[in-house]
């Protein structure tokens, strides 16, 4: 029995019931894959489901706002996979009347879209025999043929594809790819993998040789940045207060309270010589407090993120107009979320 016939009887015994598998539907097939880049099944189920509840076909999907979009994934993190989502869907209704594309080099098109997830689509929706290659396939297939290419470099992603695609059942593509995506997820895990029990083990290079450990192999990490966070959380005497729209970065087009952001750790004078202190409140009276400060890193990942949250009681003024219940309803980040949540004002 070939590789490919081996993990395709293993995959139809051991598959786990996901609502995505119980469909060909390439909009909910799209919308799984986009949601689980970077995110573990068990926590990307829970957000798959309330997107299929609030926008069932492609057409709601486009027709909602960004910030609906936003606040639904809110949480989820690498926030541009639900912008380019939404920006995809209204491409699809807008400009190519609602019709899903239907072969891996169309999907590309779509933003948001790489070869991994046109791979997918186009295998599992239309049987086109195109091979996926994740985290879970790199891991399978380094440790079962042996191969210590670093994954993360540009000889490691050709020659992995490459295998990948002479590997791939070309008459139950779908298939093929769900079993190895789905092998490498339960069998062959990052740690501890189940080797005795294997299908695979008498056959594997990584385990015959004792580098299991060792594979796949990875090229050194990019050097991780620290930021200083500093939000100015405003609180005026009629209990108003003050959220902003970014304009960039991981967190575009969500909502934040005014943002100071330094090189280093900063104290209270510091906080009220910067220039957004002082033309956000000017010589009004203010009592600022350090309501939370996160000695523990918000983890990114290139960055860590050290924040702090000054509570501002100042004077009524037209520049600080939004109620607590209409920031409650936007899109923030996840770090923000928590404070609201910790703090609970009203």
């Amino acid at each position: 029995m070939n590789f490919s016939n081996q993990l395709i009887v293993w995959y139809l015994h051991n598959k786990r019931s996901l609502p995505w598998r119980a469909t060909n539907n390439p909009y909910y097939i799209w919308l799984s894959e986009i949601i689980l880049q970077q995110t573990r099944v068990d926590q990307g189920m829970d957000y798959y489901l309330k997107f299929v509840e609030a926008f069932s076909t492609v057409y709601e999907l486009a027709n909602a706002s960004e910030e609906e979009v936003l606040k639904l994934w809110q949480g989820l993190g690498y926030y541009s996979r639900a912008r380019n989502l939404h920006f995809s869907a209204k491409y699809i209704v807008n400009d190519l009347n609602g019709v899903f594309p239907s072969t891996y080099n169309e999907l590309l098109k779509l933003k948001g879209v790489g070869d991994y997830t046109a791979s997918a689509v186009a295998s599992i929706c239309f049987n086109e025999p195109t091979a996926v290659v994740d985290g879970n396939v790199y891991r399978v297939l380094a440790r079962y043929f042996g191969i210590e290419t670093p994954i993360n470099s540009t000889k490691g992603v050709k020659e992995f594809k490459n295998l990948a695609q002479e590997l791939i059942d070309t008459k139950n593509s779908g298939t093929h790819n769900q079993a190895i995506m789905e092998f490498g997820a339960r069998m062959c895990k990052p740690q501890n993998p189940d080797c005795e029990i294997c299908p695979l083990n008498n056959s594997c290079i990584a385990l015959s040789k004792k580098i299991i450990k060792e594979l796949p192999v990875k090229e050194k990490k990019i050097k991780v940045k620290k930021r200083y966070f500093n939000y100015l959380v405003i609180q005026t005497d009629n209990d108003l207060t003050k959220m902003v729209k970014r304009e960039k970065g991981i967190w575009k087009n969500m909502y934040q309270f005014p943002l100071v952001e330094t090189l280093c750790p900063i104290n209270e004078e510091e906080l009220i010589e910067s220039e957004l202190f002082k033309s956000l409140l000017g010589t009004n009276k203010v009592n600022l407090k350090l309501l939370q400060n996160n000695s523990k890193p918000h983890k990114l990942s290139h960055q860590h993120i050290y924040s702090k949250f000054w509570l501002i009681k100042t004077n009524s003024s037209k520049n600080f107009n939004q109620t607590w219940q209409v920031v409650k309803q936007l899109p923030v980040p996840v770090l923000i979320d928590n404070f609201l949540n910790e703090f609970n004002f009203n």
